[in-house]
């Protein structure tokens, strides 16, 4: 267990603001495109998490949604790490990014993409040595019976606020 920054950079980067466009790896091309290629090959990794956001749009207006499992049980994303020194620095930067699919039906109800989630049964085999045709294919949607969704306060919108009530059912 280590804790890395959001946001893949590539080791071959020559600045991290890349990082900011690649908090997100879609499953389609992750073993095509230059920012998730190598990683996807080697560096694999588990990221916990007890739930996420999403936001339907409704016009201007952006409603965020929690996302999380039925049971409330912690689970994991499938994710990509990389390590990266700056040009000239002798510190490493230790990064990574979460894989995206197409949304489950829950989930497609605010958004088209939702992370992967990864049962505990294909854990090792994400983390091994398994080929891309197979690795590609435990990268689908989590089945939306397993999953609840709820809309909460648009306060998530800031990240001056962070408490339980960010979590609380919005607008009953």
């Amino acid at each position: 267990m280590d804790a890395l920054r959001w946001g893949l950079i590539p080791s071959w980067a020559s600045d991290e603001k890349i990082g900011y466009r690649t908090i997100n790896a879609r499953m389609e091309t992750l073993d095509t495109a230059p920012s998730f290629r190598g990683a996807f090959k080697k560096r694999r990794c588990l990221i916990p998490a007890d739930g996420f956001y999403e936001w339907q749009r409704n016009g201007i207006l952006r409603s965020p949604f929690a996302i999380a499992m039925h049971d409330d049980q912690p689970f994991v994303f499938a994710g990509l790490w990389e390590g990266w020194k700056a040009p000239g620095s002798v510190d490493w930067i230790r990064t990574c990014t979460i894989i995206t699919t197409e949304s489950n039906e829950l989930v497609a109800q605010v958004h088209n993409r939702m992370p992967v989630i990864l049962p505990e049964e294909h854990h090792a085999a994400w983390l091994g040595e398994t080929s891309a045709k197979e690795l590609k294919s435990l990268l689908g949607p989590f089945p939306a019976e397993g999953m609840k969704m709820w809309e909460i306060s648009p306060r998530v919108n800031s990240p001056k606020n962070n408490d339980a009530e960010l979590l609380r059912p919005y607008g009953l």
